[in-house]
This record gives C-alpha cells, sequence and structure tokens, in this order.
C-alpha cells in the first residue's frame, strides 16, 4: 500500500467517527456548546425544565435520616449549612454555563483541569447521575410495593425501564415534560403539608422538639455529619447546568428575566431542596410513632401517612403512590440524561471515539439497577456520606477557579476553553486540588486519621479545595490553562453584548454549520473544524499546534 493510500485510509477514520457523531450529537447538542439558533427557549421556559428535575423524593429521605439520627434542631442546621455553601459554590458555574452556553464538564475543562484533566470529574459527576438515580427508583419501587403488590425486584426494573423512550429525546422532549408535570407534583406536595399544619399545630411543637436517637441537643459533630450527607447534592448543579446551557442571549431587554432564572434554577434549587429535607424530618416524626423508624425515611410512607390525615382511605395509597411516580419519572429522565452526557464527554475524550448517547444511557442504567438490586436504600447516608467529600473536592475547586483565579488572580482565562488544541491535556491546578482535597477527606470520613476528625470530613474537602486551587495558580503561574491563545480564526468569538457569536462557519471535516465558539482553525487546511471533529481526530492531523 502506497503511502498517500495509507494516509487517506487514516485520515478517512476520523472523518467517519465525526460524521457518526454529528449525526447523533446535533438534537441537543451533546458533548458541545449549544448555538444560539437551537436555543429558542424563553429564560423561564428554560428555568422551569431546569427546576422540574428537582422534583426527586431523595430529599425527604435525606432530612429524615438526618431528623431521625440527630434530632430536629441538628438536622435543620445541618440543612441549612449544605444549603448556603451549595448556594455560593453553585452561583459562578450557573453563570458561566447560562452565559456562554456549555455544560459544567465544558465549564470544568477550562477552569483548572485541562482537556483530558477534567474525565476524572466526569466520570465523579456520571457517578452522581446513577447513584441518585438508583434512589429514586429505589423510591418508586417502595410505591409499587405498597400501591400494586409488585415485588421490589420488577418495581426496580419497571422504574428503570420506563424512563428510556424519555430520554432519547433531549431537550425538546424533557421541557415538555418538566413544565406539564411540575403544577401536579406541587399540588400533591405542598396541599397534605399545609393540612396538616394548619389542623393540628400540635404537630410543629412535636418535631422541633424530637431529640433523635443521639437524644443530644445541638452539637458540631451532629451538624457537620449531617451536612456532609446534604453536600452529597452539590453536584446537582452539573444537571442544572445541563438545563441552563440552552438560555438565550443576556441583553439589556431581556437581562432581568435572565438573572431571574439564572439564579432561581442555578444555585436557587437548593432552597426548594433544603425545604424538602426540613419537610422530609417533619412527616418522619409524624408518622414515626405508627410505622417506625426504617419505614419513617420512606417518602412513600411520609406521604401516605399525610394523606391519610385529610382524605378517605381509598384515596391515600393512589395519590401517594401518583407523588411518587410522577417524581420519580421528573428526576430519573434528568438523570438518565445528563448521565449519558458525562459518560460520553469522557469516553470520546479518551478514545477519540464516539460510540453515540444512547450506549451511555444503557450503561448509566445499568449501573443505577445493580445499585437498586443491592438494596443501596438500606445503607443510603453512607454512601451519600463518602461521595459528597469527592463531589464537594470538585464544585468547590472549580468555582474557585472562577471566582479567585480567574476575577481576582486573573491567572485563568475569563473566558471558559474547552476545545481540543486550545487546552494543556491536564492542568496541575484544579487536578491536585481536587484530588488531595478529596482524598485527605475521604481518609478523615474513613476514619484514618482518628474518630475526632471523621465528622470533619466535609469541612476538609471544601477548605482544602478553596486553599490549594488558588495556590497552585500562583505556584504555577497560570502556565497549564491554555495551550495556545489564538484559535486560527480572525472572527472574535463573542459579540457586542459579551455573548457568544452566532456567525456560522462550516466544518470542513463534518460539512456541517456551526456557530463561532464550536471551531477553530484546522493546523492542515484552510478551513475550520469544529470541537467534536476535532475530539475524534485520532490521528490529531486538523488539531492546532501548541504555541505556549
Amino acid at each position: 500500500m502506497s503511502t498517500t493510500e495509507s494516509r487517506t485510509q487514516t485520515a478517512g477514520a476520523p472523518k467517519a467517527a465525526a460524521d457518526q457523531a454529528v449525526r447523533e450529537t446535533l438534537e441537543d447538542y451533546t458533548l458541545r456548546f449549544a448555538p444560539r439558533s437551537y436555543r429558542r427557549w424563553t429564560p423561564m421556559v428554560v428555568a422551569t425544565t431546569a427546576l422540574g428535575g428537582i422534583a426527586y423524593m431523595a430529599d425527604f429521605s435525606i432530612g429524615a435520616g438526618i431528623g431521625l439520627a440527630h434530632g430536629t434542631g441538628n438536622a435543620l442546621v445541618a440543612i441549612a449549612v449544605a444549603a448556603m455553601v451549595i448556594f455560593i459554590t453553585g452561583f459562578p458555574l450557573a453563570y458561566y454555563g447560562a452565559r456562554y452556553n456549555i455544560d459544567l464538564d465544558l465549564i470544568t475543562r477550562g477552569s483548572g483541569f485541562g482537556y483530558y484533566g477534567s474525565v476524572l470529574t466526569s466520570v465523579i459527576f456520571a457517578s452522581f447521575t446513577f447513584i441518585f438515580f438508583a434512589l429514586e427508583g429505589s423510591i418508586m419501587a417502595q410505591g409499587l410495593k405498597l400501591g400494586l403488590g409488585l415485588p421490589l425486584w420488577l418495581g426496580y426494573l419497571i422504574s428503570t425501564l420506563m424512563v428510556i423512550p424519555l430520554v432519547v429525546y433531549g431537550m425538546k422532549a424533557l421541557s415538555k415534560l418538566q413544565v406539564w408535570t411540575t403544577p401536579i407534583w406541587l399540588l400533591l406536595m405542598v396541599v397534605p403539608l399545609v393540612y396538616l399544619i394548619g389542623t393540628d399545630p400540635g404537630t410543629v411543637n412535636r418535631f422541633l422538639a424530637y431529640a433523635g436517637t443521639d437524644g443530644g441537643g445541638v452539637n458540631t459533630a451532629s451538624v457537620l455529619l449531617g451536612a456532609g450527607v446534604c453536600l452529597s447534592l452539590i453536584a446537582q448543579i452539573g444537571e442544572q447546568i445541563d438545563y441552563l446551557r440552552f438560555m438565550p442571549p443576556k441583553t439589556e431587554t431581556n437581562k432581568r428575566t435572565w438573572w431571574t432564572a439564572v439564579v432561581m434554577a442555578g444555585p436557587g434549587w437548593v432552597v426548594l431542596g433544603a425545604l424538602k429535607q426540613a419537610i422530609g424530618v417533619f412527616l418522619a416524626v409524624y408518622i414515626l410513632a405508627k410505622v417506625g423508624p426504617a419505614a419513617a425515611t420512606e417518602p412513600i410512607q411520609q406521604f401516605r401517612g399525610a394523606f391519610d390525615a385529610m382524605m378517605p382511605s381509598w384515596m391515600v395509597i393512589p395519590l401517594a403512590v401518583a407523588l411518587v411516580v410522577i417524581s420519580q419519572i421528573k428526576i430519573n429522565v434528568t438523570n438518565a440524561y445528563s448521565g449519558s452526557l458525562a459518560w460520553t464527554n469522557s469516553f470520546t475524550r479518551v478514545t477519540r471515539h464516539y460510540p453515540g448517547r444512547m450506549v451511555f444511557v444503557l450503561v448509566n442504567l445499568g449501573f443505577a439497577l445493580a445499585l437498586m438490586e443491592a438494596d443501596m436504600f438500606s445503607f443510603l447516608n453512607s454512601i451519600l456520606g463518602f461521595y459528597s467529600n469527592c463531589a464537594i473536592a470538585w464544585v468547590v475547586t472549580v468555582a474557585t477557579d472562577i471566582g479567585v483565579n480567574k476575577y481576582l488572580l486573573k491567572l485563568s482565562p475569563l473566558q471558559p476553553e474547552f476545545r481540543r488544541g486550545m487546552l494543556h491535556p491536564v492542568n496541575p491546578v484544579g487536578v491536585v486540588a481536587f484530588v488531595a482535597a478529596s482524598g485527605l477527606s475521604i481518609a478523615m470520613y474513613f476514619h484514618l486519621l482518628g474518630d475526632t476528625l471523621q465528622p470533619y470530613s466535609p469541612v476538609a474537602a471544601a477548605v482544602i479545595a478553596f486553599a490549594l486551587t488558588p495556590l497552585m495558580a500562583i505556584v504555577t503561574k497560570g502556565k497549564y490553562y491554555l495551550r495556545r491563545t489564538d484559535d486560527g480564526m480572525d472572527e472574535p468569538l463573542l459579540d457586542a453584548d459579551g455573548n457568544p457569536s452566532a456567525l456560522t462557519f462550516d466544518c470542513h471535516v463534518c460539512h456541517q454549520p456551526y456557530e463561532r465558539p464550536d471551531l477553530t482553525a484546522c493546523a492542515t487546511h484552510d478551513a475550520a473544524v469544529c470541537s467534536l471533529c476535532l475530539s475524534t481526530d485520532k490521528v490529531g492531523d486538523h488539531v492546532l499546534p501548541s504555541t505556549a
């Protein structure tokens, strides 16, 4: 075979992979910048869709577990502390996702981790999605067992399979689902709570006085242990950004509604999440005497008890099951969708091959089903307490890079970069901070540094990540952020309003039009190449050389 023929076949391989990727990613712009031409929703429709994804029932279980173990006082303080941390760290991430129309993995690449370094955090986020899919699926299976008498194993299978048709179609289908089901979900959740408080004010006093199995007052160790469990939800901001990346451009005309939507559906998700956790404590205390501590953490039992106080017995179980099923569908389509994006992102970068997002929908669901069959619900708080250390280290590292390294130290590029060839493979700023913070906090969690320090593992994860991220940027002088500063194209990335430019250019590999932020110049042709074709370029023919 001649050299020319060999090179032609070699170059044809990445083109074939790119063509497959293009066909399957243009529905919701998996792995890439979301162009202005696709983002036709209003800020409030995007926000409603994003908030619809937090209809999960896990908050009720999490709150109940903390409250029953440590008492109402410790639980409420723990919930408040965790909510404050989640809101503060989630704000810069949500802003970047909405302003620059990229998901959290793409933000992470240019915020201290590098092109391949962020594969590590993609796996962390993918783990978050299947852990919480399994948790929600377990809750639904409990509901199906109570309402229809189905065995748990069959309930697990049904809760897994039913989301597949919904998650295949991406943002267009999910936005319709979330908008139409949210009012029903809110009605079923709020009405019984208001009724209980209105008809029996003594429930509030019993709730506030509950001391938990620990039997003590408010103390630091109990608060931090509880906050550590709540902070496992810090990675939820990734799922919010999977929707917020479809926000329309921010202009003088819409800036008020734009900011309202970003704050409400970005870090603001935790306000509703914290309220649900507190309600979980309330309902668990309310039904504790009837069902015992084991069942009191199950949302189906909590709402069965609440509905039982306000309506005929024949309506109780159907309504409780309906609430659980609606909630499970709303959140688990998001878990399956976001998880498939995270797995696909990681796999495509490492192998330079795009196997299709549907493959990773099934992979994610397979992991979730295995956790459900292993009865993860029985050791829920242990799983979440361990996982939270990794999630806190990741999110705090990225948030600190944006808030401190970009805006204060100005060592990190202000505009996020995600394209192959523009970034170094690994940036020690984020990778070192994340590995050190998660590693030391996990060691503390498993008592390797003594029993006294164990409750402080989430604090350690946050503090170490917050301190090391700017320190590493100073030590490295910020030289590992960008591999090159010029992408080879004359046209600016941003328009006059600071929004990503809507100018379009054809990618010479896949021959599809893309907007300016999704392209770089090609290293071997006088043409542009899109970010996904760069990702699937096995030979590296199109990747610009380093100038750093």
